[in-house]
């Protein structure tokens, strides 16, 4: 296997009774790389991560996690760590006592200090030794992260990490996972909270009906994506108007103005028209104060490839 991959998965397959879950994924995980897993409810994402996590067995193809061929359940290798349809706690134990309950349940005695740290990654150092049934749902993600990270993963494999975090909590995560990152880790996370996997994700794998719809860069998914409808705003509505009208591969979406008041108008274009348009607003001396997509690019691209693969069973 090639060193640089953490997970290395040709032709998976899983199917329960008559159902296909999943059908020849094929999934390719770079170490020290954030890959996240996008696809609709029953795309068969929560299966893959349960392979990943030697929680469930495929029943054809080969996988391979940190170098390390799995062909049984509960045979992942050392150095995998995560959860699956959120995190295992017990609702009676205070978050500090968690941790060390389920380091002793892997063998492992760990101090006080290393626990202390794990929570204060994660941002619980206030709550350590408040009882965990009456931790949010975010709180109890954060905690289910900070036990992965009492293993010091090589791998982690995270579904919907995000779900119910205030931003202060996801500051907290998007900061931990980037660092683990940074340090060779490798993580994967299912998430569907596109802004959260294009903030955090170098590369997506796209799930539909249990096929790999796209896999890549977000880079070479932007570009390979339809057009898309941005905002745009300026310090001239009017001559703005006028250049997108002019300018070609641009569509002024609805005709014109969206909003009177701010002078907000709606385009589709590629990259490439979108580019030409501005450079003409700059040499007109017409200021650009907000040019956003409507819908981010992997957003629309998801929604695109997914229905596509939908109305093609």
């Amino acid at each position: 296997m090639d060193t640089l991959l953490a997970v290395r998965a040709r032709g998976i397959g899983k199917s329960f009774g008559d159902v296909v879950a999943l059908d020849g994924i094929d999934l390719d995980v770079t170490q020290g790389q954030i890959h996240g897993l996008v696809g609709p409810n029953g795309a068969g994402k929560t299966t893959l991560l349960g392979l990943l996590l030697g929680l469930a067995v495929a029943d054809s193809g080969r996988l391979e996690i940190l170098g390390t061929p799995v062909g049984r359940a509960l045979d992942a290798p050392d150095g995998v760590a995560g959860f699956v349809d959120g995190p295992g706690l017990y609702p009676s134990l205070t978050a500090r006592q968690n941790l060390a309950a389920l380091a002793a349940l892997r063998g492992r005695d760990e101090g006080a200090s290393v626990i202390g740290d794990a929570l204060d990654q994660v941002g619980l150092t206030d709550v350590a030794d408040d009882r965990v049934r009456g931790f949010s749902l975010g709180m109890r993600q954060r905690l289910g992260l900070a036990a992965a990270l009492l293993t010091k993963p090589r791998l982690l494999v995270l579904d919907e990490p995000s779900n119910g975090l205030d931003p202060a909590g996801k500051k907290h995560v998007h900061g931990v996972l980037s660092r683990l990152a940074a340090d060779g880790t490798s993580v994967v996370l299912s998430s569907h909270r596109m802004d959260d996997l294009e903030a955090l994700c170098s590369e997506v794998t796209i799930i539909a009906t249990g096929r790999v719809v796209f896999t890549g860069p977000l880079s070479k998914l932007a570009a390979e994506n339809r057009e898309l409808d941005y905002r745009l705003q300026t310090s001239d509505p009017e001559g703005a108007r006028r250049l997108a009208d002019a300018t070609a591969g641009i569509t002024l979406i609805d005709g014109a103005m969206t909003r009177q008041d701010t002078g907000m108008l709606v385009v589709r274009a590629l990259v490439p028209a979108l580019d030409e348009l501005v450079s003409g607003l700059v040499h007109a001396g017409i200021a650009v104060r907000e040019l956003a997509p409507v819908v981010s690019p992997l957003e629309a691209a998801f929604l695109a490839l997914t229905e596509q693969q939908e109305a093609d069973r």
